[in-house]
């Protein structure tokens, strides 16, 4: 019998010693799997690390996330990507590679899936296909069903570091310069409405994190996320908050929308929306216009100028209004800009500060503070050197000069 046969077969006595695995202890599982390892007479005749192995992702299979744990576990690894039982990638590096490994069946890869939405209470089925969900340890997990991804089921984790990182360590690794970073300490301290934009994968989450170390630790802030992913560090009067999908037992679904809503009856002193990807950016500006100075969140955009685009197609997504209100609503509650990319060589790198300056001709007016310079070298798209160069000054000052930070 070669080692997946005996796998299978130990999987199968173990499920049937412990009937539904899910009502015992993960010591009851582990004592479970010893008792079959020990018995079992083809098993005896195994090496040591046979053994060791065997007892290792027979619990990862019946309480993990099975051959995803030990990526799960890799702390070099920043995405998983499944496409059905017989693809896995992940992103190791900056660069994504395909594992060698694979589901045995499909059958298995949606008992992980099932796994996996038990643990944060939600339900992904053929009647709800699509849903984002978290692990234990905080990674973002995406689940589309096969009844809408026709090589599905298709799961994309997003690993995050056991400890976020700071603007230290971002300065360290290049992301950042240390210019930059004091500038944008000040504009958090003194309350400016910030923006965090970029492409997927930019590092949108993990410049927010970076930019949260710089509130007052006195002050209440409200985070709203669609799948807790914030790691807010040094904040006491922190109140998390998450939205919840309508479910066959009669739960109502809560969105952002109304988070935001309820949020502003918690007496925020700022409040940050993981992300806004529809009519909810509505919601956030009027936040940004309503006394809540120093609030945060992130969009996906190409460009600054596009992140302002975007804004206004949100809006009008779940508000008829003219353009003309929804850009002086959005140029009075946005203070500044912050664009992130993700460059060919699998760097990230702020790449633009910008301002916003109120409205002229019935355009919002940008004004450039720091922007990235690049030079390529060759086809391959390495960076041979680049940098970011300061435009200009902020000009207006009141909320720096109130807080005593020119």
């Amino acid at each position: 019998m070669d080692y997946k046969e005996l796998k299978h077969k130990l999987k199968a006595e173990v499920q049937g010693h412990l009937g539904y695995v899910r009502d015992v202890t993960d010591e009851e599982v582990m004592e479970a799997i010893d008792e079959e390892i020990l018995n079992d007479g083809e098993v005896s005749v195994c090496t040591v690390a046979v053994r060791r192995r065997l007892r290792k992702e027979l619990f990862d299979s019946l309480r993990r996330l099975d051959i995803l744990q030990i990526f799960v576990e890799d702390p070099a690894v920043t995405e998983i990507m499944i496409n059905g039982p017989g693809h896995v990638f992940v992103e190791k590096e900056g660069k994504v590679r395909e594992l060698d490994i694979c589901f045995d069946s499909e059958e298995m890869l949606q008992a992980v899936i099932q796994q996996i939405v038990a643990g944060c209470n939600r339900t992904v089925n053929a009647s709800n296909p699509i849903v984002d969900a978290r692990l234990k340890d905080g990674s973002r997990v995406n689940i589309v069903m096969n009844t809408v991804a026709l090589n599905g089921p298709i799961v994309t984790i997003r690993r995050f570091p056991e400890r976020p990182l700071n603007m230290n360590r971002l300065m360290e690794c290049g992301a950042v310069t240390r210019e930059a970073a004091e500038l944008l300490e000040k504009l958090v301290k003194a309350g400016y409405n910030i923006m965090v934009s970029g492409g997927t994968g930019s590092g949108k989450t993990t410049f927010l994190n970076a930019l949260s170390e710089f509130i007052p630790s006195y002050e209440r802030v409200i985070t709203i996320e669609d799948s807790a992913e914030l790691q807010l560090m040094g904040i006491t009067n922190l109140v998390r908050m998450e939205t919840r999908n309508a479910t066959a037992e009669g739960c109502t679904e809560i969105t952002i929308r109304d988070l935001i809503r309820t949020s502003l009856r918690m007496r925020p002193d700022r409040i940050i929306v993981g992300e806004v990807r529809g009519a909810e950016a509505f919601d956030m500006i009027q936040c940004l216009n309503t006394g809540h100075d120093g609030s945060m969140s992130t969009a996906h955009a190409n460009s600054g100028r596009d992140l302002l685009a975007r804004l206004e197609n949100m809006i009008l997504m779940g508000m008829e209004l003219p353009l003309s209100a929804i850009r002086g609503q959005i140029a009075a509650g946005v203070d500044i800009i912050v664009h992130l990319s993700r460059f060919r060589d699998g760097s990230r790198r702020l790449v633009e500060i910008s301002e916003i300056c109120g409205m002229q001709g019935g355009e919002i007016v940008m004004h450039p503070i720091y922007t990235y310079e690049t030079v390529w070298d060759g086809e391959d798209g390495v960076i041979a050197h680049g940098k970011l160069v300061q435009k200009g000054e902020i000009t207006c000052r009141q909320k720096l000069e109130a807080a005593g930070l020119q």
